[in-house]
């Protein structure tokens, strides 16, 4: 087997936080209780997926604000919130105030692009100003330049009993070397390590050169350091779904084989215009799925992981799938659980 030249140093997971429309609350106590699990279970981090008129997690720095009041020591990330939906200023504002709050635990990732179905919603999202909005990399500019201190105003002093301050408030220090950007390209890597952001890879990749997900992902993580300021340093955490098997009941592994199975016809070639890459989801034993990543070649360049969880099982489920990542499948690609 080959070794990784980096030692798993941070196993983290990530859900999509589905609900049922009847009973929305216990979906997202669901979520939660999984945080709360991943924490005992030693993981590192924890990361929500982020949904616009869906039954997934529509506000998860809401829900990352409650988290951080029911945990202590793991992280919690966003991956991704698309920034298309959002306006900066007022959004430094609330992931400040989650990360104080949290103790500075908050791990906010983002990405640019007009808002999915974009035509259909510009009407309620922005009725006056649609055509004038800048989805691309200038928003997350202006989002790092309010997190990490600068100005937003030219106006502060006191007016009356006021006090106003010309940056956004409150400001967390160190929430700005925090902030992680959701890259599939060569471009979006290279301008995340431009910007001294942190880099998100996932289980999608366009397909820029030759159809090999793993090599396509290796490019951009090189291309990405290469441009960093802190170079081979950089941090970079990779996403893709894993499902862990060991004490899986045999009805759980069976519906978790037919879910990889549907999914793998788009792993063959690139999807649609974009040309869109997916990785194959990871379903098996610890020991078969560490042999899978060890062969990986752009695992094999990272030493952080947020390993997906699939979008539409139970909750039983993902309390087995956490148990055998930091049981089993973490130990086995060198990683140690940090519980007190």
């Amino acid at each position: 087997m080959p070794l990784t030249s980096r030692p798993l140093r941070k196993l983290g997971f990530l859900t999509i936080g589905l609900f049922d429309e009847p009973d929305p609350r216990r979906g997202h106590e669901s979520t939660l209780e999984i945080i709360e699990l991943g924490e005992r279970l030693g993981f590192d981090s924890a990361w929500v997926r982020h949904r616009h008129l869906q039954h997934g997690i529509s506000s998860p720095v809401a829900v990352l604000s409650a988290a951080s009041q029911r945990t202590r020591r793991i992280e919690l990330g966003t991956a991704v919130i698309p920034l298309g939906w959002e306006n900066p200023l007022r959004l430094a504002e609330d992931l400040a105030t989650v990360d104080l709050l949290s103790g500075g635990r908050l791990n906010p990732g983002v990405s640019v692009g007009p808002p999915m179905h974009f035509d259909q919603v510009k009407g309620a999202l922005y009725p006056d100003t649609a055509d004038a909005e800048d989805f691309g990399h200038g928003r997350v500019e202006r989002l790092l330049d309010f997190v990490r201190g600068k100005p937003a105003t030219d106006f502060s002093g006191v007016e009356g009993f006021e006090v106003f301050s010309d940056r956004v408030q409150p400001h967390s220090p160190g929430l700005g070397r925090r902030m992680w950007y959701g890259g599939g390209s060569l471009r979006s890597a290279r301008w995340a390590g431009e910007h001294g952001m942190n880099l998100l890879t996932s289980s999608v990749v366009k397909a820029e050169g030759p159809d090999d997900f793993a090599e396509i992902q290796l490019s951009h993580i090189r291309a990405f350091r290469a441009a960093h300021p802190d170079g081979e340093a950089a941090r970079v955490s990779q996403g893709l779904v894993v499902i862990p098997t060991d004490s899986a009941s045999p009805e759980q592994r069976a519906r978790y084989e037919e879910y990889a199975d549907r999914r793998t016809p788009r792993t063959t070639e690139p999807q649609g215009p974009a040309r869109l890459l997916f990785a194959p989801d990871l379903v098996g034993t610890s020991a078969e799925i560490a042999e899978r990543l060890h062969a990986h070649a752009a695992f094999r360049e990272v030493d952080e992981v947020a390993f997906a969880l699939p979008f539409t099982f139970e909750h039983e489920d993902y309390v087995q799938i956490l148990t055998d990542m930091a049981t089993r499948l973490g130990p086995a690609l060198g990683w140690r659980a940090d519980t007190p």
